[in-house]
């Protein structure tokens, strides 16, 4: 049985959702940019730096704290994507962690070999790729998307895979049409070439569980500001990986491990943090295990989530001069994640975004780093989308003044 959200409750637990603006509450619906955080997980960070926190490695008692704490955050994110801890690599940010990744795995590559990316990735999925493909000497090709309905092209992501692609790029949903994609055809067409698969898992994350076992990636980036925890950033690799690359790193650093992957020293605060934002998401849910609550949990997620976004197209489809770019058909729900971009005709998406911020409702504007998706829509040059998201502290209120705004701006 999925578990019910009492989501009047969670929203106490978020002190950012108190907030007012001109004496109007707060709705944030820029979670695609980054959600908010619970109590628990601001507790867990400032409980570390106020008991004291020391680097790892050395002999006293605050030294090993820092270091079941790095291994509890570890167990936690490996948890909470599937794998096991030995696996997981901490950084700055998703990006960081993936142009130190391209790197490593670039070095395997020959002149003429193949690397593919699709046009519906957040660039922090594309550049590092593009940039290691050209210090090797080798090529990019992309996969288109459908424009129709922003779903990614699984015929021209075929087409763009051959004998010499070494990797795959993907996100497993978009951050800016929301278009969750077919991980495990992707999967399966780049293992059939013998080409490594990179997931960038940084958008999904907030909305469904991963489990890379199943998935059969080989690699799985995150990161923890967009599932209600702090700034950082989280590599899942496959073990055989992670041993036999040869990433760039000093020398007193570790030779094997997830240690061998994390440059200087981790920010342990904000690692207690990625622990406290897990938990806090396990909490939601029913079982046995972490790994089991945390599944019940997005189950809930899922279909709190799926009740928005029904509500959002079926009131957008009443509004002539309001546009979603992606899946707009509420039968599809199962094709994306609760993120729309719309364009509100006669209005710029910056426009929009402001009017909207002046009423108390966050949303973003732009690109949000999707370059490849708004160039391929033919909107880059108009100043792209407006970005509305939800997640599963948003309330169906929330969804109706967002409608009523969006309605109101139309017709001005």
């Amino acid at each position: 049985m999925i578990p019910s959200l009492d989501v009047e409750h969670l929203r106490t637990l978020f002190p950012a959702l108190q907030r007012t603006v001109a004496g109007r509450p707060v709705a944030h619906l820029d979670g695609p940019g980054g959600t908010q955080v619970p109590q628990t997980v601001i507790d867990a960070m400032s409980e570390c730096l106020s008991r004291g926190v020391s680097n790892s490695g050395g002999a006293f008692v605050a030294s090993a704290e820092a270091d079941e704490l790095v291994e509890g955050a570890r167990s936690a994110v490996a948890d909470l994507v599937g794998g096991d801890r030995s696996e997981i690599v901490f950084g700055q940010n998703m990006t960081s962690l993936t142009f130190s990744a391209s790197r490593a795995i670039a070095r395997e590559w020959k002149p003429g070999d193949e690397v593919v990316v699709t046009s519906l990735d957040h660039d922090a999925n594309v550049s590092p790729w593009r940039l290691a493909a050209e210090d090797r000497g080798a090529q990019v090709r992309v996969a288109d998307i459908d424009p129709e309905d922003g779903t990614l092209d699984l015929e021209s992501l075929d087409g763009a895979i051959g004998e010499r692609t070494r990797l795959v790029a993907v996100t497993a949903a978009s951050n800016a049409l929301g278009t969750v994609t077919p991980l495990t055809d992707i999967v399966e067409m780049a293992h059939r070439v013998g080409a490594l698969v990179f997931v960038d898992a940084v958008h999904y994350s907030a909305h469904r569980i991963s489990d890379v076992r199943a998935l059969g990636a080989d690699f799985l980036a995150a990161s923890a500001y967009k599932f209600f925890g702090p700034h950082t950033g989280l590599l899942w690799g496959k073990a055989e990986h992670l041993d036999r690359l040869t990433p760039y790193k000093v020398v007193p650093a570790p030779g094997s491990g997830p240690g061998k992957w994390e440059t200087g020293t981790q920010a342990f605060e904000s690692l207690a943090g990625v622990g406290g934002a897990v938990d806090y998401l396990a909490a939601l849910g029913n079982g046995a295990t972490r790994r089991e609550r945390l599944e019940s949990a997005f189950e809930a997620i899922r279909a709190h989530e799926d009740s928005l976004a029904e509500r959002f197209l079926a009131g957008i489809a009443e509004m002539p001069g309001v546009t979603v770019y992606g899946v707009a058909d509420g039968a599809r729900l199962d094709e994306r994640a609760p993120t729309f971009a719309v364009d509100v005709a006669g209005v710029t998406a910056r426009e929009a975004a402001a009017e909207m911020g002046r009423r108390g409702i966050f949303v973003w504007d732009g690109h949000y780093y999707a370059v490849a998706v708004m160039q391929r829509l033919d909107l880059a040059a108009r100043g792209g989308l407006v970005r509305i998201g939800f997640v599963h502290y948003n309330t169906p209120e929330e969804v109706d003044r967002v409608l009523a705004a969006l309605d109101d701006i139309s017709r001005s």
